[in-house]
């Protein structure tokens, strides 16, 4: 059973549909008892950094989620902004994060960079890329890894967010995607996995991305 975490901000009725499509057992919960039973952990999240943190902690779920990823070593998977969660600090709201992966979260600096012509994946706003970044864009991976199993990393993967990682630690990287410039859009560090796009809005590459997560 893989425990998808309700902590009132994300789709989460997107990640359970996209589980049961692969037939994965999985269960919304913020219950304690239901986190503690099962094997893995996804946290998905959309919406302000320091809104999560703080619903997190209302829920009784912060101590809770440190002692099932690093005490007990269950392998977990963060969405977007559950991703963003893991870093140590981020810039939008000025809050601590859970900081199992050495980083930090920043706002898109790409206000004054042009696009190249030609480029038609990209947004464009009076000659600037837009913020958000919202659509379509690859990944580069940056090394291999058990989640990418069998996906053409010419796949296109669905993103939408304002705000990014920057690691510390290259180490922990996965995968980079370019808009502007690159920035991180997956990481790991043993048993904690980020992915900054959308995997249960990425079709069939989304797909079999969860599949290997369940597979872990």
């Amino acid at each position: 059973m893989i425990a998808i975490i309700d902590y009132g901000m994300g789709n989460l009725w997107s990640v359970k549909r996209k589980m049961d499509r692969i037939e994965a057992d999985s269960v919304i919960t913020s219950d304690e008892k239901e986190i503690r039973s099962c094997e893995k952990i996804i946290l998905p999240g959309v919406g302000h950094f320091a809104t999560a943190v703080s619903e997190i902690k209302k829920r009784g779920l912060w101590d809770l989620l440190y002692e099932q990823v690093i005490i007990e070593g269950k392998y977990i998977l963060g969405i977007c902004l559950g991703m963003q969660l893991m870093a140590h600090h981020s810039e939008e709201g000025d809050s601590e994060g859970f900081g199992w992966i050495d980083a930090e979260v920043i706002r898109f600096k790409i206000e004054d960079l042009r696009l190249k012509i030609g480029d038609s994946r990209l947004k464009i706003a009076d000659g600037r890329l837009k913020i958000p970044h919202v659509g379509w864009n690859t990944l580069e991976k940056v090394k291999d890894s058990p989640l990418f199993m069998n996906i053409d990393m010419r796949s296109e993967f669905y993103f939408v967010h304002s705000y990014h990682i920057r690691c510390n630690n290259p180490e922990n990287i996965l995968a980079e995607t370019v808009y502007g410039y690159p920035f991180v859009s997956a990481v790991n560090k043993d048993n904690i996995f980020g992915v900054q796009f959308h995997p249960e809005k990425s079709h069939d590459a989304g797909e079999m991305l969860l599949k290997n997560f369940v597979n872990l």
